[in-house]
């Protein structure tokens, strides 16, 4: 079975637990661990879900929080809905090979 994966970012959230209201206050946390991002990188990486993050970056950013990575992003697993084709038989639906029809009558003329 198929399972469907999926993340939520949570950076602004522990921002604002720390007091880091503005996302140009993380510029200067980030520049001490070496990584320079400029002004709209730093918005988009706080304010929408990023698809490709370095593994630097979420080191750095749980050394600036004092979080693991599992407070940074939580993950979540499903599995995903079987489309139906129409071409299945459901289970409350009786087969109708030969073996379970009934015989045909033979209607007699008198």
């Amino acid at each position: 079975m198929k399972r469907k994966v999926d993340y939520t970012w949570r950076l602004a959230e522990l921002m604002a637990a720390r007091g880091l209201h503005n996302t140009t206050d993380l510029i200067p946390l980030l520049a001490e661990r070496d990584i320079s991002l400029s002004r709209p990188q730093v918005y988009r990486l706080v304010n929408q879900r990023p698809e490709r993050v370095s593994l630097m970056m979420i080191a750095a950013l749980c050394d600036i929080f004092e979080c693991e990575s599992t407070d940074l992003f939580t993950t979540t697993a499903t599995d995903a809905r079987v489309r139906k084709t129409g071409t299945a038989s459901p289970p409350n639906v009786v087969s109708l090979d030969r073996s379970v029809r009934p015989r045909r009558a033979n209607i007699l003329d008198e």
